[in-house]
């Protein structure tokens, strides 16, 4: 670990907890996957149940709400510090509000004084076998109303239901949509490419590729013609790789590759071919075409990453590297001045930017993590400034950072 600029205080009981859950959500790998149906169904339900206008399934991390599935609404996550299911999360019991304005808790909250003006809320945590509430399931509305002990048992039974699908989710090994492989399942494979690639002394690189502004095809041309998108760009990446070749969907536009026998002199090549037959794909909207393009990170085995979370952990890096300079394109992972140092690993911790000499601070979540620098999350990037402190309270950690690269929501870090 990277050395620190300052002393931290004391771990706090509450930290020590913030840590444990989000190393159980990390299990469940399901942040940013995509909607199911299964999840979906249960919204539906929640909705005609109750006769609510919104109803949600989320997943809290280190900085906001985001919803595995949501319906009534129209973004996909909002702020921890605005989300009514921050206090759901810190109970062992349904939390019912039958009127937001008369709560001290709520009264003042943006989500009432303006934008939807919720004023009722019901929630239940989604809590594992353990004991951790990793995210929640909610009905809201937009008048007061009353909710009966019956409706919050109700409730309980469709988050417990949640939480089975979460379990069921794991053992799932193809993604419907697009015939990749799933998450959990591309990750099994690669790791067992990476012990062939080990042991027998060969090549192995990992690409790591997203749509470019892919809620802009949905917010146009509609979730229907997305799906369009993602499966014919599915079909194109195919038709570019070998049989050994892993393909998997790790997020809703997100995809991965592990290319065995491939050495980092190689990978380039195969990068360029996928990104152009993706730029070939034929998607219309009617009589409308939809351009798609796609950025993409690549990273090869070495003895310094030697395992699937750190190979993803330098492609990510290198993928919002290839975004922050437009989009459209292929970069290949460097350490910072192309030092060796400690490879990244993928994390799931809750991170604060400290600036303004400490007393200004944003929430983020730390994606990546490694001795050179780090991959953080945030609501927004605007206003982040060039250089601040990342503070990581469960690891003791707290160092100077400068930024590396950013995109709206995601910034890349080099440690001072």
């Amino acid at each position: 670990m990277h050395r620190m600029l300052r002393e931290s205080p004391p771990l706090a009981m509450e930290d020590v907890a913030e840590a444990e859950r989000l190393e159980a959500l990390n299990c469940f790998d399901v942040i940013d996957t995509p909607r199911e149906e299964a999840f979906d169904r249960i919204t539906r339900l929640i909705r005609n149940i109750f006769d609510v206008p919104v109803a949600i399934v989320s997943m809290i991390d280190g900085h906001r709400q985001w919803y595995k599935s949501y319906e009534g609404l129209e973004n996909r996550e909002v702020s921890r510090d605005e989300t009514f299911c921050k206090y759901t999360l810190q109970d062992m019991t349904p939390l019912v509000v039958p009127d937001a304005r008369d709560d001290i808790r709520f009264a003042q909250n943006p989500m009432v004084t303006a934008g939807p003006q919720v004023r009722f809320y019901a929630g239940v945590p989604l809590r594992t076998n353990k004991g951790h509430n990793i995210g929640t399931v909610c009905a809201i509305g937009f008048e007061p109303r009353a909710f009966t002990p019956r409706e919050t048992a109700i409730l309980c039974d469709l988050a417990a239901l949640a939480m089975d699908e979460l379990e069921l989710r794991q053992l799932a090994s193809v993604d419907p949509l697009t015939g990749a492989l799933s998450r959990r399942a591309f990750k099994e494979r690669a790791a067992n490419a990476i012990a062939l690639a080990q042991r027998h002394e060969h090549g192995l690189a990992c690409i790591a590729f997203d749509l470019d502004h892919f809620k802009s095809i949905n917010d146009g041309h509609g979730h229907a013609t997305g799906d369009k998108v993602l499966a014919a760009v599915a079909a194109a990446c195919r038709g570019q790789l070998r049989g050994t070749d892993i393909f998997g969907r790790l997020g809703g536009e997100e995809f991965a590759l592990v290319l065995p026998h491939t050495d980092r002199a190689q990978m380039g090549g195969v990068a360029e071919k996928v990104r152009e037959a993706i730029e070939r794909v034929a998607v219309r909207n009617g009589e409308t075409p939809v351009p798609v393009t796609s950025s993409f990170g690549m990273a090869a085995l070495d003895a310094r990453t030697a395992d699937i979370e750190a190979l993803l952990a330098n492609a990510d890096a290198a993928l919002y590297e290839a975004k922050a300079a437009g989009r459209n394109r292929c970069v290949a992972w460097r350490s910072p001045n192309d030092a060796p140092g400690s490879p990244r690993r993928r994390v799931l911790k809750a991170g604060r930017i400290l600036f303004n000499n400490r007393m200004s601070s944003i929430d983020c979540t730390v994606r990546t993590l490694g001795g050179d620098g780090a991959g953080l999350d945030v609501t927004s990037s605007i206003g982040v400034p060039g250089t601040f402190n990342l503070q990581i309270r469960s690891d003791a950690f707290d160092s100077c950072c400068r930024i590396a690269s950013q995109t709206e929501r995601h910034i890349e870090v080099e440690f001072c």
